[in-house]
């Protein structure tokens, strides 16, 4: 995260944090060319771009936080979550905690 824009290597730290609590035993590495979060199959990724940051969290996560992610603009896999409005980091934590549960489970 060092090699990304200071202002945003708080969000970027943050976002991190929160994904590390709601997912304790998940191992961290980069795929795709991003921070992503591992746990017997990719939980999320999550990158900085000019406007926004980009949260990866699968299909099956952005259909089921469909209604929540309604002002997002999000497609197949992702979301974009605009730097011009303030982070929803519990909507990351309530989303990874979701990708975890459906792991345990075997989905």
């Amino acid at each position: 995260m060092n090699a990304q824009p200071l202002e945003r290597q708080g969000i970027l730290r943050k976002v991190q944090q929160v994904i590390r609590q709601a997912a304790p035993d998940a191992l961290e590495k980069i795929s795709y060319g991003m921070p992503t979060f591992w746990q017997g199959k990719n939980l999320v990724h999550f990158a900085n771009f000019k406007n926004h940051l980009g949260f990866y969290p699968t299909p099956p996560a952005i259909e089921h936080f469909a209604q929540e992610l309604a002002g997002f603009k999000t497609s197949k896999g992702a979301v974009q979550f605009p730097y011009a409005k303030e982070i929803p980091y519990d909507l990351i934590e309530e989303i990874t905690r979701w990708q975890v549960a459906r792991q345990i489970k075997g989905e």
